[in-house]
């Protein structure tokens, strides 16, 4: 078994998690020693650490052996797409805990049985309860480290291998390091510093929570060295690409930097009080701020995404995907493109489960419509997009101006045609890349980016509608049906099971925005990179398109509009609920959010009343009406009701405490006395 799995290796290298993982329990033990082997933290945190000098020996004598261990510390990653059914490490991987964006004020997940809605909707979570949305030791991130440390330590005596190679495996191990520490940091903010992969031999450990500052400083320092090791590369070549992709780069190791400093010099962390009132023991130590506010470190970030853009100008290989002609199919094609392209030009980073053509394991696609990943966009986030044009959707103003029914799609009804003729999508080309809306059709061409086939009826009583909206519950319980990582059925049939991009080059050109405002107040070229993004999918600049704003010049303003392009340019990408923490928008955590209920209208040919009706059409009346009647033609008409969710309301709406802005380390963790210092409020 481990010789197959040997020479598939050799052949290809891409990292997939659940591939590799699947066999990489037995290499483990075949290389350590263990197949139970954790980092000294968790249960095992006094136990000898496992493996030898002769396993050691083993792994670290043969090149191959060695490239394999490192493929399996790759498969450790996070993976944000909740996946399969699992009570083992990772639980974020598992649909039974929940997605992390369903805390922000874009999603709402009716799933009630997950860890998220019964802990954190009801605000009945607790530093005693165990996992959590990203827990301490549920994550794989101690094993990641301890193993990255192993290729650390022992890599330069590996026979028949080159300098070169070794020092980019070390460069790689350190960007996995980096990168997990990087998850855990936005949850916890200062954690314990590891240095080695642990002798085992010690008595006791003395392992004390790093204040935010050395954390951070640890991190970039880890991918400050990888960018200076000459052969890591800056990007693959498309040769290279097939086989390599997955694996980090320096343009990778550059982007993140950007990523962390943008995080630490946002207000949770920077700012002149600590969020909680400055007064706790987590507080007083800088464990989860600066201890005062400090400019220079936006900065920091900015001169970190001038170097990042520097490089990218003298070496390429990275670009926005851009759309071959100015249509709404162009555009989205050319955003689906780049966010579920495993070549696309734009990803930096990304990281797979399977490759397999036929996986009942991964159940993101096969459980798609199903409770458990029913993640259904809220009206509020609805409302952030945009029209085609880019000039703001504006509820109030659609209604005043008859504009509600257009507010997805508009086409004309057209005597012995049925569907909609001439049918024009009217927002954000984004937002149908982001959910299933009603009157879009169902049919994505994987090809350009063009629809065909039935129409969406989301409304109480339609094919998809039915009583979702009406009992507020399913894939439809709010009007929007998650699409992102999903693509209407193109994914499931297709059977392309999507990567989960880690660093998106987007996501840079909005983090230097960021940076350019908040460091230089300069508004100018801050909208030249949101603009560069908005452009990629036919919007106009963002300046010209809210001229009430003053973009130009108000700040406040234009930090608002970046925060909200993010939004709709990085959803369910482990962004916006980032950015609320981040800035600590605990208005925003209170606020009560909705969902969008959808009825149908015919007009009674005798009254001439158009009246309410919870019936199919595509597979209802546009089989049985007569032509001529009104029920015969695609319905255009409708009537809507914003409602408040209740099937999940948040226990944050009326009593939110900031001490949601970090997560609690496990009570079991802080009594075992290395040092660890709870988060203030748990």
């Amino acid at each position: 078994m481990f010789f197959i799995w040997n020479i598939k290796i050799k052949y290809d290298m891409k990292l997939n998690k659940f591939f590799i993982g699947a066999v990489m329990a037995t290499a483990t033990c075949i290389g350590l020693g263990s197949c139970t082997d954790t980092i000294a933290f968790g249960n095992s945190f006094l136990e000898k650490a496992p493996g030898g000098t002769v396993t050691e020996d083993t792994v670290f004598n043969n090149p191959e052996y060695t490239r394999q261990f490192l493929a399996g510390v790759y498969s450790l990653q996070y993976y944000g797409l909740p996946w399969r059914s699992s009570s083992s490490s990772p639980l974020t991987a598992s649909y039974w805990n929940g997605e992390v964006e369903a805390l922000s004020d874009c999603f709402q997940l009716y799933f009630q049985s997950s860890v998220l809605y019964k802990q954190y909707y009801t605000g009945a979570f607790t530093a005693s309860t165990g996992g959590g949305v990203y827990g301490f030791l549920t994550e794989n991130t101690w094993e990641l480290v301890r193993r990255a440390y192993k290729l650390i330590e022992n890599v330069s005596k590996v026979p028949n291998m080159e300098q070169t190679e070794k020092d980019r495996l070390v460069a790689e191990a350190k960007c996995l390091i980096a990168s997990t520490y990087f998850n855990m940091f936005r949850h916890y903010g200062g954690l314990p510093i590891i240095t080695g992969s642990f002798s085992g031999l010690d008595g006791s450990y003395n392992l004390p929570r790093a204040s935010v500052e050395n954390t951070v400083k640890f991190m970039v320092g880890l991918l400050d060295d990888a960018s200076k090791t000459s052969s890591l590369p800056w990007s693959f070549t498309s040769d290279e690409a097939t086989s390599e992709v997955g694996h980090w780069t320096k343009a990778g190791a550059m982007a993140l930097k950007c990523k962390i400093l943008q995080f630490a010099a946002s207000p949770l962390f920077n700012a002149d009080q600590g969020y909680y009132g400055g007064t706790t023991d987590a507080e007083k130590d800088s464990l989860v701020w600066y201890g005062g506010y400090d400019k220079s470190r936006w900065t920091a970030c900015k001169t970190a995404c001038k170097a990042f853009f520097d490089a990218l100008a003298a070496n390429g290989g990275y670009s926005l995907v851009q759309p071959t002609a100015n249509t709404q199919e162009a555009y989205r094609y050319a955003y689906r493109s780049a966010y579920w392209n495993e070549n696309s030009s734009e990803i930096l980073h990304s990281v797979r489960v399977t490759n397999s053509t036929r996986d009942s394991k991964y159940q993101w696609l096969y459980l798609r419509g199903n409770d458990r990943l029913s993640y259904c966009l809220t009206e509020e986030y609805a409302e952030m997009f945009p029209w085609a044009d880019g000039t703001p959707f504006d509820w109030d103003e659609a209604e005043k101006a008859g504009k509600l029914d257009q507010m997805f799609v508009k086409g004309d009804t057209v005597a012995k045609q049925q569907l909609l003729q001439n049918r024009v999508y009217t927002r954000d080309p984004r937002l149908y890349e982001t959910a299933d809306v009603n009157g879009a059709l169902q049919v994505i061409n994987d090809a350009d980016g063009s629809t065909s086939g039935a129409n969406y009826e989301i409304w109480v009583g339609g094919t998809q509608g039915g009583t979702s909206q009406k009992n507020e519950s399913g894939a439809y319980a709010t009007s929007y049906r998650l699409n992102k990582y999903v693509v209407g059925d193109l994914m499931y049939t297709s059977m392309h099971y999507p990567q989960w991009d880690v660093l998106r080059l987007s996501d840079l050109y909005l983090v230097y925005a960021e940076a350019l405002l908040q460091s230089d107040d300069n508004n100018t070229e801050a909208l030249k990179y949101v603009d560069a993004v908005r452009a990629r999918v036919g919007l106009k600049g963002l300046a010209a398109s809210n001229p009430s704003k003053n973009l130009t010049s108000n700040k406040a303003n234009l930090l608002e509009e970046i925060l909200r392009e993010r939004a709709c340019e990085l959803g369910f990408e482990d962004t916006r609920y980032f950015d609320m923490i981040r800035y600590k928008r605990t208005d925003l955590f209170k606020k009560e959010l909705h969902g969008l209920r959808i009825y149908r209208l015919v007009k009674n040919t005798t009254t001439g009343v158009w009246e309410r009706s919870a019936t199919q059409w595509y597979n209802g009346d546009r089989k049985t009406a007569k032509q001529g009647q009104p029920s015969y033609y695609e319905p255009s008409h409708f009537d809507y009701e914003k409602f408040v969710i209740a099937n999940g309301t948040r226990a944050w709406w009326t009593d939110y405490d900031n001490k949601w802005l970090l997560q609690p380390f496990p009570t079991t963790e802080l009594n075992k006395g290395y040092g660890l210092i709870q988060n203030p409020g748990w």
